[in-house]
């Protein structure tokens, strides 16, 4: 059911902004990060959102030609399990017990798909108007939460009962994209659509909107780090912020290419270090920036060039980041 929406003024949060790029800097290190990338078989699909598997492989979407695949890092060896067609597959993520849940994006269901088989379960969304599931993302229980960007919704589907929650985002338009759930169960989203970030109460179903100080900013992606900050990208204008969950303070740094940067894709790693990828650049670039120093101390090209690189997760065990590119490749950042 909806829940009940307040806005927080910057006035009433007390926002703090740092000067523009006052207390960043930029420093170009090419060949600091080793970056590899799978060239996909399937032409022109989009691969994107990849996540690893317990077992080590990767497995992501085709957005354009409707499959999950899965590549073997070791072999380099691909295998494709194709969806309905039409069903226009934006994300995906694996459980523990290696079950892929994806994003019918087109098609207004989330699916479940058996590893070995391919087989595919549909949960379908209970309201005719939540078109497009978006981003998914797991919480330490039994749910998951996802975004739907034009149906400007946001929902939890319970797993064991495959029960779906949806709920308005106040803002009309608001159009929320990445999300990421803290350890208390509580997910972060971005409004992409307008300067807020979205968050709701798991146990009410309260949905609160905090207003970012720049009207023109547009956070697109999300991120969390161990200290309890909120991480986002700013799309519009080129900077990355933190929000204080507890006080509503924000903090920006202006990203390296400024208004040409374009960050999208964006991951926090075991260091709690920031990295995303400025898509307005061409090639696009891999940034990395550490809260502690206030320093970008990566700035490195994809090697493709990216097109556009969307998202993008860390993985522990290995300490990599993985993404897709709309150059047709699936890469992997070994992190320092």
């Amino acid at each position: 059911m909806p829940g009940i929406a307040r806005v927080l003024s910057a006035a009433l949060v007390g926002i703090v902004l740092a000067a523009m790029g006052a207390t960043a800097q930029d420093i170009d290190l090419p060949g600091a990060v080793e970056i590899r990338e799978w060239r996909v078989p399937y032409l022109n699909s989009r691969p994107r959102d990849p996540y690893v598997a317990p077992d080590g492989r990767v497995w992501f979407v085709g957005q354009r030609t409707h499959y999950v695949a899965v590549l073997d890092p070791e072999s380099g060896e691909f295998t494709r399990f194709p969806l309905d067609d039409g069903a226009g597959p934006h994300n995906l993520i694996v459980d523990d017990e290696g079950a892929i849940w994806y994003a019918g994006n087109r098609a207004r269901h989330i699916g479940i798909m058996d590893p070995e088989t391919g087989a595919v379960e549909k949960v379908m969304m209970p309201d005719e108007a939540a078109r497009d599931p978006h981003t998914l993302v797991f919480s330490g229980d039994d749910h998951i939460w996802f975004t739907l960007q034009s149906s400007n919704k946001v929902g939890r589907l319970t797993r064991s009962t495959r029960e779906v929650e949806l709920l308005d985002v106040p803002t009309q338009a608001a159009r929320p994209y990445g999300i990421a759930v803290d350890g208390a169960g509580r997910p972060w989203i971005a409004e992409v659509g307008t300067n807020v970030l979205g968050t709701v109460d798991p146990a009410t179903m309260e949905y609160e909107e905090i207003r970012l100080p720049r009207s023109e900013a547009r956070p697109r992606r999300i991120g969390l780090t161990t200290d309890g900050g909120v991480w986002y990208v700013d799309y519009a204008q080129g900077y990355v912020g933190r929000l204080d969950p507890e006080t509503r303070a924000v903090r920006e740094w202006r990203a390296p290419g400024a208004e040409q940067s374009g960050p999208y894709a964006m991951a926090i790693d075991d260091r709690d270090r920031i990295w995303f990828v400025e898509t307005r650049q061409q090639p696009n670039m891999l940034i990395g920036f550490d809260p502690e120093t206030e320093y970008f101390f990566v700035k490195t090209a994809i090697p493709s060039g990216g097109g556009s690189v969307r998202h993008m997760v860390f993985h522990a065990p290995t300490r990599t980041i993985w993404f897709g590119t709309d150059a047709n490749t699936v890469g992997r950042v070994t992190v320092p």
